[in-house]
């Protein structure tokens, strides 16, 4: 049962009909409360109070119930299905030390699988990561072009290409340039590669946009050499221009970009080719195939005349003086000379052309 000092209060209110003796045992019982609230408040540091104002009351104490824990699996039990499954999946499980995992494997470009070594000689490359987005994916260097009758068309020097570019210039190559050649009574030996892969803005200049150079994804082509030592120049003017412009036709089909003489100053002694991805499949094709020079015979000396004496007569002196004897009777009594025989003005020698 319990009995606090507020219920008491209200009980045993103090009226003045109480007596002597009631207030005696109110009191007492009181003080008896008090000190037994004392005694259960011991452990807190709050002033003494009699009559349980701000005491603090204590709270049942609370005992935490020990759960027992599993015992520790055996190391020579089967592992479970859910330990197993990091194992499986590659992942350390947490009792092993971790171990460095090799890096994925790259996968092979369609590209790739296509360009074999019966169509180039094109070793794949690490990708290059340049500065200003220069460099690319999926290169090649291309070494050679495998023609159908096996022989091999070198790339001087080996140009650094995507691979689609350099499958577009081995199809050119084999489908375009060999029949050329065989109408010319010869076959394809080297490939002049003048630039290929250059991480640099266009035409080289300074702040501009990035060139298909910078991409890997171009090639600047001066000449092809024959076998039989014959160069088909491609912007020389001395060439037939029905070779050029059959040159000019095969890579204005199979090129997004065809710059050569005409296109600019930059162009003048080569072309360039490149794959650039435009809107609506856009094609530059800026070649201007220009006509032979004129044949000019450089400017010989007359051929001497059959009539003429030999050589050895008319180097001799006496011949000479002869000459210019006869020379001087034929030519005309000076006109400067004064009327009375007085002194002779000196005559002028009359002017010879020069031959240029």
């Amino acid at each position: 049962m319990s009995f606090s000092l507020p219920d008491f209060r209200r009980k045993w209110s103090c009226r003045g009909y109480m007596s002597a003796g009631a207030a005696m045992v109110t009191a007492a019982l009181g003080l008896t409360l008090a000190l037994a609230d004392r005694a259960e408040a011991r452990k807190y540091s709050a002033p003494l109070d009699i009559f349980g104002f701000g005491t603090p009351r204590p709270r049942a104490t609370v005992h935490a119930a020990k759960i027992p824990l599993p015992k520790p699996r055996p190391a020579e039990a089967p592992k479970a299905p859910d330990e197993a499954a990091p194992e499986a999946d590659g992942k350390p499980s947490p009792d092993k030390p971790a171990e460095a995992t090799p890096p994925p494997e790259k996968q092979v470009s369609a590209c790739r699988l296509a360009l074999t070594e019966e169509i180039a000689i094109a070793p794949s490359i690490p990708d290059i990561r340049g500065p200003g987005a220069c460099g690319g994916e999926d290169l090649v260097r291309l070494e050679a072009i495998v023609l159908p009758d096996k022989r091999k068309v070198a790339v001087k020097p080996a140009a650094i290409l995507r691979c689609t570019m350099a499958s577009a210039i081995a199809d050119w190559v084999r489908k375009d340039m060999v029949p050329l050649a065989t109408s010319l009574g010869s076959a394809i030996a080297d490939l002049d590669n003048f630039d290929s892969f250059e991480c640099r803005g266009r035409n080289r200049i300074a702040g501009a946009m990035l060139s298909e150079h910078g991409k890997a994804n171009a090639l600047d082509v001066r000449a092809i050499k024959l076998a039989n030592g014959q160069s088909i120049g491609l912007t020389d003017r001395t060439m037939s221009r029905d070779v050029r412009e059959r040159v000019l036709h095969s890579v204005c089909a199979r090129f997004s970009t065809v710059l050569g003489p005409g296109s600019d100053w930059y162009h003048e002694d080569h072309i360039h080719l490149d794959l650039a991805q435009r809107r609506n499949d856009y094609r530059i094709c800026q070649w201007n195939v220009w006509d032979p020079l004129p044949q000019i015979a450089p400017l010989l000396p007359a051929e001497r005349p059959e009539e003429a004496p030999p050589r050895e007569v008319a180097s001799k002196p006496e011949a000479k003086d002869g000459a210019d004897d006869e020379a001087a009777e034929k030519s005309p009594a000076p006109a400067n000379k004064s009327a009375a025989g007085g002194d002779k003005v000196p005559s002028r020698k009359p002017a010879t052309k020069k031959r240029r």
